[in-house]
């Protein structure tokens, strides 16, 4: 009975019951092995030579798969279609050959299917093959790289740049992309402009809108009416005249569907329509492909399997009727940049059925199915059609012209079902139909107005526009897109705030030093020829060995360079290229860099050590004047000058409002020699410094806030806010508040309660209760639950408990986001074996 190995038990299940009693299928729970998270797993001097590390949690599950070998000398490798799936095949084969469980006659073979459906699997076990070991290279030199820009780069940022954290071949590039479009939008100087709108009427009382296009025989450009004056004189010009329709003109005009779903578009989509994250979207597609509803997720391809075609055809004509069924089927050409990503597009496995026929229980697999479903019977459609009318007003001299837009919808074909989504914030052109309108008829006018407009700055980028342009720019493949954008974000980074990727200090700190230092390895043009490389070795065409020695021999001089820098070394120059930005020319002709406090000291960037960024006076202590990274004028968004903001008086103190380098706080009164730290309170977080009033600041400089003896002991009971956030405490027990609020009006009652509870779950025999039950661990079973501990929230897996990421809620944890903190900590937690000539 040969052994089939795929990579998870979902998948095993399926194809087990596909293959029958014939086979037996086991999983391997994906890679079985990886490098040590270590120094000198991969070793330049010795051709790049890899000490691979079989994982803890794989060892289990590689001894099954050896020792159903003893049964059978037959070995099927059923990984994914892809790089990935190709090197867990490869690793798999390289272990058991190890463990001597491959003898020389076992038949080892490799099979790939698109879909997990019946068809699918049992033609794929037809035409076996080897392993492709050109596959498999690639996927070992992208591996090399990004361990080796991973440990021998993050080292450097750890020593120069405090509070760093690391640096990533990909993400660097992705994160200088988010950096540099917030630049970009700080030095972004709008323009006025104005427009003219008027409201007319028909002979036969109906009425429509038009802009005033051209004035004074001249067509109006953006700018021409630029202030308020123009706009006045536009409408006089507008409102003196008589108007007519000089001309209409109706042109049809056709809309053509999207192609079908690649792994880019889909995150794409999914994020415009439904705010999902990439690595979300994933994860829900991931299941959905598991289940055998819908083709292999990562993928660049967009073409479909003629067989795909036809049953989305025959589904379109039994459901909408032959009038929304093209005379031929629709090819889309595929666009992948590499044979190997270009797999058949995303679609369901059966066209026949819609998600109300399913019976998919998760929210985000149900969403995404639907989305996956109509985008591909969408793809294959009749256009729709449309008239478009343009119609033109104008004044007997010709002065003043005004232009009437209007569209109307002859046949919805494709629009049925489903429409793409936009990226940016425009509307289209209104789908609205214009009166009738006859060449020569006056027009009344109703309404003439005067509109301001301000330009714009280029929108923050989201998920979805960042892989978007990670793809026109060739960096990435399908594979490394939601890893990519949650990495730079798991390492705060950037942070994600109404659905925009904004870089926090560090993260530009970080991009500023890579681009001073190792301006090459993360400008774009050579990311994406590096992608190109590593696909012409998967194609055959490289040696993936002299791809690796190429880019170290450069990569190593730029270490070596770096080596001997101090930090004040580096910050300087980082000052010095972000000069520009930092300190723009003032409009007075002074000096940007003179300190707007003191008038002496001079403005330089300096680092805290939470690894924030700030620009700060060179005479401090005398000087504490600070404001926030980046161009001046940033600190005034909350109304806070050098000084602060003065919110009232206490009796005689003074209540101040400022920002430092933490971020905003209040304080009493003024630092003086006899008292250099005058009290002060953070504000926290989501409270906005413009809302800060007296009383407010009065609350938070008040706390901690005694609420009464504990009934029990007598001890005080306080409520306050700390590092973790609002809590109640009694003694040395901590009880978390789920609101700020709650710190000014909690009673006694109430925190007795909570402080008691907080005890019994700390109690020895008290079974805490879980704040999130994510249910049974997919892989190895066994509840999955996200609890409250003393140092925060964390996720509890039989005996490994894993703490949760800084600034992720315990509601926000999803099963993929747990097994995979489970399996990190799992990881850090194993043993070191002791040191020779020292006691275990």
């Amino acid at each position: 009975m040969p052994i089939v190995v795929v990579e998870s038990p979902a998948k095993a299940k399926t194809i087990n019951k596909y293959l029958g009693s014939g086979y037996q299928v086991l999983a391997s729970y994906g890679h079985v092995r990886d490098l040590p998270a270590k120094d000198g797993s991969v070793d330049p001097d010795h051709d790049f030579a890899m000490k691979w590390e079989i994982n803890p949690e794989s060892r289990k599950h590689v001894k099954a798969i050896a020792d159903a070998l003893k049964e059978d000398n037959a070995l099927i490798l059923a990984t994914d279609p892809d790089r990935e799936g190709e090197a867990i095949s490869w690793h798999l084969t390289e272990v058991l050959r190890a463990r001597r469980a491959l003898k020389k006659d076992t038949a080892v073979s490799r099979v790939v299917f698109n879909a997990i459906t019946e068809r699918a699997v049992t033609e794929a076990m037809k035409a076996p093959r080897d392993i492709d070991m050109p596959l498999v290279e690639a996927y070992l030199a992208r591996r090399a790289l990004d361990y080796l820009v991973g440990f021998k780069l993050s080292p450097v940022l750890w020593r120069k740049l405090p509070g760093a954290r690391s640096a990533g071949r990909v993400q660097s590039v992705a994160l200088r992309l988010i950096v540099e479009r917030e630049m970009e939008i700080e030095a972004f100087v709008p323009r006025e402009y104005w427009t003219v709108k008027a409201v007319l009427v028909t002979p036969r009382g109906q009425e429509f809108e038009a802009r005033l296009t051209q004035l004074a025989g001249r067509k109006l450009d953006r700018f021409d009416i630029a202030d308020a004056t123009a706009a006045e004189l536009a409408v006089k010009a507008v409102e003196s005249r008589p108007l007519a329709v000089s001309e209409v003109e109706a042109k049809p005009v056709t809309r053509n569907p999207a192609p079908p779903f690649m792994t880019s578009t889909l995150q794409q989509e999914a994020s415009r329509k439904f705010g999902m994250g990439a690595r979300q979207t994933m994860n829900a597609a991931q299941r959905l492909y598991e289940a055998g509803l819908i083709t292999y997720m990562r993928t660049d391809g967009i073409d479909m399997a003629p067989e795909a075609v036809a049953a989305a055809r025959e589904e379109i004509g039994a459901r909408y009727g032959k009038d929304y069924l093209p005379a031929k089927p629709r090819i889309y050409h595929n666009k992948a940049k590499n044979a190997q990503e270009a797999h058949e597009c995303i679609r369901p496995t059966d066209m026949s059925r819609d998600v109300s026929k399913l019976r998919i229980a998760d929210p985000d697999q149900r969403k995404l199915y639907d989305l996956i479903w109509k985008r591909t019977l969408a793809s294959q459609m009749a256009s729709a059609r449309l008239e478009r009318t343009t119609a033109d007003i104008a004044s007997p001299d010709g002065q003043v012209v005004l232009r009437a837009t209007g569209q109307v919808m002859l046949f919805d074909g494709f629009l049925k079902v489903y429409e793409e989504g936009r990226d940016d914030d425009a509307v289209e052109e209104a789908d609205r139909s214009l009166p009738q309108l006859n060449t020569g008829e006056p027009v009344e006018k109703r309404t003439v107005t005067p509109e301001q407009h301000f330009t714009q700055p280029p929108p923050r980028y989201t998920e979805a526009t960042l892989v978007k342009r990670m793809e026109e720019l060739g960096i990435g493949r399908p594979s490394t897109y939601a890893s990519i954008v949650s990495t730079i974000q798991e390492r705060e980074y950037v942070r994600k705030e109404k659905g925009r990727l904004i870089p926090e200090d560090k993260g530009r700190l970080v991009t500023a030093f890579l681009v001073t230092y190792f301006a090459k390895f993360v400008s774009y043009d050579f990311t994406a020829e590096m992608e190109e490389e590593l696909d012409e070795i998967s194609a055959g065409l490289r040696d993936w060995h002299e791809v690796l020695r190429a880019f170290w021999r450069e990569f190593k001089a730029h270490l070596d360079e770096t080596a001997d820098l101090r930090i004040s070394e580096v910050l300087e120059k980082i000052d010095e290229v972000l000069a520009p930005h930092l300190y723009p020319p003032r409009p007075d002709g002074k000096d940007p860099r003179l300190c707007p406090a003191c008038g002496e000291g001079r403005l330089s960037l300096k680092t805290a050590r939470s690894g924030g960024a700030f620009i700060g006076c060179s005479r401090y202590p005398e000087c504490r004047y600070t404001r926030p990274f980046g161009p001046p004028g940033l600190e005034e968004e909350n109304d806070l000058g050098p000084e602060g903001r003065l919110l009232g008086y206490d009796g005689e103190d003074a209540i101040w409002l400022k920002t430092g380098r933490f971020g905003p706080y209040v304080q009493r009164g003024e630092a003086t020699e006899e008292n250099p730290k005058p009290p002060r309170a953070s504000l926290p977080k989501g409270w906005d410094p413009a809302d800060m009033t007296l009383e407010k600041a009065l609350k938070l400089l008040s706390l901690p806030r005694v609420i009464g003896p504990h009934p029990e002991d007598g001890e005080p009971v306080e409520a306050g806010i700390g590092r973790y956030g609002p809590y109640v405490r009694h003694g040395r027990t901590y009880a978390s508040l789920a609101d700020v609020d709650e710190v000014f009006e909690i009673g006694m009652n109430r925190a007795v309660e909570l402080l008691a509870q907080k005890a019994a779950r700390g109690g020895r025999g008290a079974a805490a209760k879980p704040i999130k039950e994510l249910g049974e661990h997919p892989e190895k079973g066994g509840a999955v639950n996200v609890m409250s501990g003393r140092y925060g929230p964390y996720v509890k897996w039989e005996k490994v408990n894993a703490t949760l990421p800084k600034g992720v809620e315990p509601e926000a944890v999803t099963m993929e986001m747990a097994v995979e903190l489970i399996a990190e900590k799992a990881t850090k937690g194993k043993k070191r074996p002791a040191r020779a000539g020292k006691k275990a």
